[in-house]
């Protein structure tokens, strides 16, 4: 689940829905998308191997293999696994293959490196499709500023991501295109709303991706995948900040396999400007030596909300590698009103549907709009509508209020804190799609996602770490969490982990590489 959209955004992107004369033409041109023809090159076998992005980068700067072998690898690589997986909506392979011969001396800590870029966010004279028939054919005018800050680290965006219309579920099953598949299981979601950079990372098609987060969006697919995924602080990233939303929910980041990848793509996307919101972190680069108190929450916020046993296990071996490190490490019961949380935080998320749908009505008055915007949208639009007089003020008003109680919990309590990232393994494909009944799938989503939105309403930094498995072989993540600005202690404690317990050579069934 990604953003809050907002109406800035919205209108930037409705543009392309004037032209429409027919929805039934337009959902063709949909589904099925523009495939990137031209020559395809023959990638040295070895040009990504099995390295992350920094590692494939310092072969590059080293002049082992050059940004067009590497781009030309993964290319390969996404055409032999994207048959199955279905994570690309639009590939950009012969504008990568004309920018990765253009880089004469590759720099930047990813110079040449092949990725991908979610398709929530703009690239110039790309398609952003926003996961939904409506917007199909919007061409972005530029490049948002963030995927800009991105590109300049020397990464090659190779295409576009898949991702659940608007982002606004936990799985990746747009009307538009079809289901992205986990690579550890085709018959289970890659989660969402970042669902098609967590398949292609996991499948081995590229290192590292992009990836948003406005409910759990980065950590829910990592935790689906077998990946690592860190959720920024609140306006610590460049482009983070919007007046126009009253509680900012949404942040850039990435999702990968190691965690230097992650830290590396944080410092570049990091907003160190004068209007930054915190001190700069940039590349944290070792692991943490400082103890901490970490309390353990694996029960959710709701009442009476259980996790799977085999989450509460995975859990319960993440705390107890904790305490091995050194670490204090204790039960902890958040000190919030979970039901009331869940509540406004379902609202505020309603609000965006119904923003978006009153402006693709406004945009294109004589297409029906189901032809336009899916199922779960418009029944999102009908809660919001629903909901009593003054409903949506309260809502903002107990999100601002959790934003100050999450804060105090760190301030006297814990330094971190642990719990599931969901509360079941990954869900099959089908359970959560937006075309199910509306009650019972919401109903379904608050409680598989119901650890996620906090951190997103306190503004806090949390990360998704790749440390359990079901017994039938499914990924199981363990979330961490802190205080707001405190990202760099989360990344100085991944990097422990990731000592402690490695996982990045851990392959699923579908791998590229």
């Amino acid at each position: 689940m990604t953003s809050h959209i907002a109406r800035r955004r919205m209108m930037q992107a409705a543009a392309s829905l004037v032209a429409l004369t027919s929805a039934p033409a337009f959902a063709k041109t949909a589904a099925k998308g523009g495939k990137d023809k031209g020559g395809k090159g023959k990638p040295k076998s070895d040009a990504l191997g099995d390295l992350d992005g920094v590692g494939v980068a310092a072969r590059i700067r080293a002049k082992e293999i050059t940004p067009l072998e590497a781009v030309e690898a993964a290319i390969a690589r996404a055409e032999a696994v994207n048959p199955k997986i279905n994570a690309i909506v639009t590939p950009m392979y012969d504008r990568a293959r004309g920018q990765a011969k253009a880089l004469t001396a590759p720099a930047g800590p990813f110079a040449g490196l092949p990725t991908f870029i979610k398709d929530l966010a703009d690239v110039e004279g790309v398609p952003t499709k926003n996961g939904s028939r409506a917007f199909a054919n919007n061409v972005a005018k530029s490049t948002s500023p963030y995927v800009a800050a991105v590109l300049r680290s020397g990464a090659i965006a190779i295409g576009k991501s898949t991702t659940p219309e608007f982002g606004f579920t936990a799985t990746t099953e747009p009307l538009l295109g079809g289901a992205t598949r986990n690579p550890w299981s085709l018959d289970h979601s890659s989660g969402g709303s970042s669902g098609g950079a967590a398949a292609l990372v996991a499948a081995g098609v590229v290192p590292v991706a992009h990836a948003s987060d406005g409910g759990g969006s980065i950590r829910i697919p990592a935790a689906c995948c077998g990946l690592f995924g860190f959720k920024p602080s609140r306006f610590r990233m460049i482009g983070d900040r919007d007046a126009s939303e009253p509680v900012s929910i949404s942040v850039n980041n990435c999702v990968s396999h190691s965690v230097r990848d992650s830290a590396t793509w944080f410092a570049a996307g990091e907003n160190t400007g004068a209007d930054a919101a915190y001190p700069a972190v940039g590349l944290v680069a070792a692991p943490t030596k400082r103890k901490l108190r970490i309390g353990v929450a694996i029960e959710g916020l709701i009442p009476g909300q259980k996790a799977d046993p085999e989450v509460r296990a995975a859990a319960e071996k993440a705390a107890k590698l904790c305490r091995s490190l050194g670490h204090e490490v204790f039960e902890y019961a958040p000190k919030l009103d979970g039901q009331a949380f869940a509540n406004a935080f379902s609202l505020y998320w309603a609000s965006g549907a119904a923003q978006i749908t009153a402006a693709v009505a406004r945009m294109a008055p004589n297409v029906p709009i189901d032809q336009l915007l899916e199922p779960l949208t418009l029944k999102l639009t009908e809660m919001f509508k629903a909901a009593p007089a003054g409903s949506a003020e309260k809502a903002i008003e107990t999100l601002k209020a959790t934003d100050a109680a999450y804060a105090a919990m760190f301030a006297a309590d814990i330094d971190v804190l642990l719990s599931p990232v969901l509360s079941r393994p990954p869900l099959k494909i089908g359970e959560i799609a937006p075309t199910r009944n509306f009650d019972e799938m919401w109903t379904l989503v608050n409680g598989y996602v119901a650890y996620t939105p906090l951190e997103n309403a306190a503004g806090a930094p949390a990360m998704s770490v790749p440390l359990g498995w079901s017994a039938s072989g499914l990924p199981i993540g363990v979330q961490f969490a802190a205080a707001k600005g405190e990202d760099a202690l989360l990344y100085g404690l991944a990097y422990q982990l990731e000592e402690a317990a490695p996982w990045a050579r851990k392959h699923p069934p579908v791998w590229a590489g």
